[in-house]
């Protein structure tokens, strides 16, 4: 396995195709709702490859001064089950140490609540909100 920070296009191309499968094509999301304005030039993304080819990925950006927003944590679905979201969600973490920033905010979907717990992600408050078809709830991490 290789992380890319994938700061080029071609490199972003991982990470949108690893989106397409595992989020547009498994649970029928637009590409116009899977795709949105923080798929910009500034927003980071973090691809794994397996043998070359594109099988997890996540994407972060700015979310005021010290604070960046993590999101769209995909894991393809037949590469589930092997730690790969906690790898791409690390290399992340370990990347926005770097560029400075203190605190990670997440919208978490109500299924991966306890995914992100164990990353060391703690919920802000306890309410419910939608974000397109999802349940999700809004977690954040100090670093």
């Amino acid at each position: 396995m290789e992380i890319l920070r994938a700061e080029e296009e071609w490199q972003r191309a991982g990470a949108y195709s690893v989106r397409i499968q595992g989020m547009n094509r498994q649970h029928h999301i637009s590409l116009r709702d899977e795709f949105d304005e923080y798929d910009r030039d500034g927003t980071k993304y973090i691809v794994l490859l397996d043998d070359g080819y594109p099988v997890a990925t996540c994407r972060f950006h700015e979310d005021g001064e010290d604070a960046v927003t993590l999101g769209r944590v995909v894991v393809l679905p037949e590469f589930r089950g092997q730690k790969l979201g906690s790898l791409v969600v690390a290399e992340a973490e370990k990347w926005i140490k770097e560029l400075g920033y203190k605190e990670i905010k997440i919208d978490s979907r109500v299924e991966a609540i306890r995914f992100y717990e164990k990353l060391g992600y703690l919920h802000v408050d306890d309410s419910v909100i939608r974000s397109g078809t999802f349940d999700c709830v809004k977690m954040n991490k100090i670093l």
